[in-house]
């Protein structure tokens, strides 16, 4: 049963990745198009691992973080140091309620969680300098299984700027973000929400979309909006509810 200690958290995100020709091709993309969705993320730039263990600083930013991705690439494994990584983020998911979103690239997910391929091949020198049987290994490949058993996002030959702007839209919808106030009691209000959505048609290619909420005074149009746009907020990069437009804009001054 997971564990539900409290933590501080600091960054929206946590990248796990390795190899510098992913970090300048595919993570660069990605931590740029995190960044600029107001998306605070934590990329670790030090490409040279010094000794065995995986360093507080690195431990402590998992542990402040909201969500890990973890980019599962060949040769991701070949390293203690990132095994030791990413091990120690599926035991936060365990304990700390962190959330893990796996990234296949260019590996089948099937290779990760049964050691297959490059990772066996990965998994097989750690054990001659380790020992099959150590506590080191049989926790990597736990972890590896775990994670590998994750349904997130894999990618092959693909186009990599969609799955980039997928992984934002959903980390985005992930986030705790802020809520306007609807109502104390908001009761019966969903079921016009779902009507409002459905006459809204997110899915279809229009640019612009508008719907007119009409009637008398005092009826709740207002709260109506505010509950709607709680509803949708979090799938559009920006977002924002104008109210009292008709009394703020009898004094220039007070328009947004």
């Amino acid at each position: 049963m997971a564990s539900s200690s409290k933590r501080k958290e600091v960054y929206d995100v946590f990248l796990s990745f390795r190899g510098t020709e992913l970090r300048n091709n595919f993570l660069g993309h990605l931590y740029k198009a995190l960044d600029q969705n107001g998306i605070f993320t934590f990329i670790d730039n030090d490409e040279l691992r010094r000794g065995d263990q995986i360093s507080r600083a690195l431990m402590k930013a998992i542990e402040e973080s909201c969500i890990a991705i973890i980019v599962f690439s060949e040769d991701y494994a070949s390293s203690r140091w990132f095994l030791e990584e990413m091990a120690k983020i599926m035991e936060c998911k365990e304990q700390k309620n962190l959330t893990v979103l796996p990234v296949f690239y260019k590996v089948d997910p099937r290779e990760v969680r049964g050691g297959r391929e490059s990772f066996e091949r990965a998994l097989a020198k750690h054990a001659l300098k380790f020992g099959k049987d150590s506590e080191e290994v049989k926790r990597w490949k736990k972890a590896l299984f775990d994670a590998g058993s994750l349904s997130r996002w894999h990618l092959n030959d693909g186009d990599e700027s969609e799955l980039i702007q997928r992984i934002v839209k959903e980390i985005s919808t992930c986030l705790d973000r802020t809520t306007l106030h609807v109502a104390k009691h908001p009761i019966g209000i969903d079921s016009r929400v779902v009507k409002l959505k459905s006459m809204l048609n997110l899915e279809s290619d229009d640019d612009v979309v508008m719907v007119g909420l009409l009637g008398q005074g005092g009826i709740r149009k207002t709260t109506l909006a505010r509950a709607l746009y709680n509803a949708i907020f979090r799938q559009f990069e920006g977002s924002c509810l104008l109210g009292n437009v008709r009394e703020d804009s009898k004094d220039s001054k007070d328009l947004a």
